[in-house]
């Protein structure tokens, strides 16, 4: 298990990784009253929160995205268990110093969070959501980064910056989504098996019978929900499942596409730029620099 801690202005932000071959807990305390926000890019793990003589479980956080207040007398603890990488991106702030936050800032804690900032127990869960493809690529770029020194921290800056905006924008919105929690997991559901399976997945007739949801009704509530048309949600995994094969593996860019799902090379190519602003073979090129 890793954990790099970095400072910025009045956050603290906890970046941490790990893969191990046997079930670790890792645990961990906060220095006196604390907002905090937690992002999961991988790992199947359970997040354990013990405080005034109870214990609560997050399950299955992968992907999750969640805020809490939390103080001293509040202990948690990462299961992680084999084979399974935790990447996780934790940041942290002491309620007194959002009121140095400029004023528009301070008013989007205060408008959207006033359960954290006026909290009546140890420990408040604020709202959580499954994390949007632009929020899971800013993890990504965070635990993909090569920057170091004064650039890294820059960099850095902007990812928290631009994962808590994604935030309360998924805050603001809430209120118009209105899905029985029944057919919500339905739909997560959905979301799973086709970000498993996005080199060939099921069609919408084959995933509506999978989770139990009419044709129409998985089309239009998966894109209300997660605000991206099922087919979309799959192609966007494509490309950030080649772009990470092209950053961290061997794979050429041909190998690339087919292994995600592309039979047409400038197909790839084209959606590939059109995501990234980049070619695959200028990713490839960055890569094999970086090795040298």
């Amino acid at each position: 298990m890793t954990t790099d801690i970095i400072e910025l202005n009045d956050f603290i932000v906890l970046i941490e990784q790990s893969n191990t071959a046997k079930t670790i807990i890792q645990k961990c305390e906060i220095d006196g009253d604390a907002v905090g926000f937690a992002f999961y890019g991988s790992g199947n793990v359970e997040l354990e929160i013990k405080h005034n003589n109870q214990t609560k479980y997050l399950t299955n956080t992968t992907g999750l995205a969640i805020c809490f207040f939390g103080n001293q007398k509040v202990e948690f603890s990462h299961k992680i268990e084999p084979d399974k990488p935790l990447q996780s991106i934790s940041i942290f702030t002491k309620p007194k110093h959002l009121n140095s936050l400029p004023e528009a800032e301070k008013e989007i804690f205060e408008k959207h969070l006033p359960e954290l900032l006026n909290p009546k127990e140890h420990f408040v869960k604020g709202p959580s959501y499954y994390m949007t493809l632009d929020m899971q690529l800013a993890v990504q770029k965070i635990f993909n980064t090569t920057y170091s020194g004064n650039a890294r921290l820059l960099f850095l800056r902007s990812q928290v910056n631009e994962l808590l905006a994604h935030f309360f924008a998924l805050l603001s919105t809430d209120a118009k989504i209105d899905f029985s929690e029944i057919d919500k997991n339905k739909l997560f559901k959905a979301k799973e098996i086709v970000a498993t399976h996005y080199s060939k997945p099921p069609s919408i007739t084959q995933l509506s019978k999978m989770v139990g949801l009419n044709s129409n009704k998985l089309k239009k509530n998966f894109k209300e929900l997660f605000g991206i048309p099922v087919f979309k949600y799959v192609q966007e995994e494509r490309l950030h499942k080649a772009y990470e094969l092209l950053r961290e593996s061997e794979k050429t860019v041909q190998e690339a596409a087919w292994e995600v799902g592309y039979e047409s090379l400038s197909s790839f190519s084209n959606a590939f730029q059109k995501k990234f602003g980049m070619r695959p073979n200028e990713v490839r090129i960055q890569f094999l620099s970086d090795k040298s």
